[in-house]
């Protein structure tokens, strides 16, 4: 039963998010000239996009070296990056097709490390470090976004609304995580009942928090954390470029980030429609034509949410039928 109320769930998460976006089309539709809108999107140089391909390719790979660190450093576990790369695209599908704060993604690499043989205790300590740092670093780049607005005088009550909703999320969640161990008991009903709370908490009882902070590894997992969303607001960029539209990178990079926010905060699926939305006005508001921000924000889309969903998917699939071949993942295997 607790299978199908998920399905429900999501596919209800799911609908709302293609409904946003349709909303989002359809405005854009009544403002945009769409032959505008078309010469842009078939006048995209090729090699632009090919640039976009790699930045978006060594996103996975920051995103496998956060874990190849994290279990270097806690049990000199040796994974190479390149096998880590298929559980970041298994992530970017799970954290994507389920609103759950980057939890389900996550978990679902903790599984996939359980199962090459990491040690629990290693697994966990690993996913530590790459929520808390992940949370570290989107919390300095929204700080970041919302300074730049600010140097520019373009910071309104909505946008200050925004970043402090924000802020307090990327801040709260990894405190409250590491302050709840041993008193999941004293949360809200409602906090238990979400998806992932049960595994996450399970886990944290069984972590030791330092194991995130000793040495070196905190601040390379969160440069590493802030060099993805660098990257991810690059390609942005690149996709103003290959349409013949440059943007100061500075505008392009708030646009990004505030666009990420509002996604985030609106718990929809990839953020659909919020993310998408946002993003063409923030662009639009500073200068960039409707039909170039749309048409560079589709293509970004492109590139950072629909094209590495498949992959994802297959990779998520063959990672849970083996978590089901194996009936339980072997809790306390030792790494060869």
């Amino acid at each position: 039963m607790s299978g199908i109320l998920k399905r429900r769930r999501t596919g209800v998460a799911w609908t709302m998010g293609v409904l946003l976006l349709v909303v989002f089309v359809a405005v854009a539709a009544h403002h945009a000239e769409w032959r505008r809108f078309a010469e842009l999107l078939r006048s995209a140089q090729p090699a632009w996009l090919g640039a976009a391909a790699a930045l978006q390719v060594a996103t996975y790979v920051c995103a496998a070296a956060v874990w190849q660190r994290a279990l270097r450093h806690n049990g000199d576990v040796r994974r190479s990056v390149r096998s880590l790369v298929p559980l970041g695209l298994a992530k970017l599908f799970a954290d994507q097709a389920l609103p759950s704060a980057g939890m389900s993604g996550t978990l679902l690499v903790v599984r996939g490390l359980l199962r090459r043989g990491v040690p629990r205790g290693l697994a966990i300590a690993a996913m530590l470090a790459d929520l808390v740092s992940w949370y570290a670093a989107y919390a300095l780049v929204g700080a970041a976004a919302l300074a730049i607005l600010w140097h520019r005088g373009e910071l309104t009550g909505v946008l200050v609304a925004i970043g402090v909703a924000f802020l307090l999320l990327a801040t709260g969640v990894p405190l409250a995580i590491l302050g709840l161990r041993g008193r999941e008991r004293s949360l809200p009903r409602w906090v238990r009942r979400l998806p992932w709370a049960n595994e996450v908490f399970a886990a944290i009882a069984d972590a030791q928090p330092g194991a995130i902070f000793g040495g070196t590894l905190a601040p390379e997992t969160v440069t590493l954390q802030l060099l993805i969303f660098v990257l991810d607001a690059t390609t942005l960029g690149i996709m103003l470029r290959a349409i013949a539209t440059p943007a100061d990178a500075a505008v392009v990079f708030a646009s990004f980030v505030v666009a990420s926010m509002v996604a985030t905060l609106a718990w929809v699926p990839g953020g659909l429609g919020t993310f998408e939305g946002t993003c063409v006005a923030m662009l639009h508001v500073h200068g960039v034509g409707i039909e170039a921000a749309l048409a560079a924000t589709l293509l970004a889309r492109g590139f950072t949410f629909w094209l590495p969903m498949a992959p994802g998917l297959a990779i998520a699939r063959r990672e849970m039928m083996r978590e089901t071949a194996s009936a339980g993942p072997t809790a306390g295997a030792e790494t060869p």
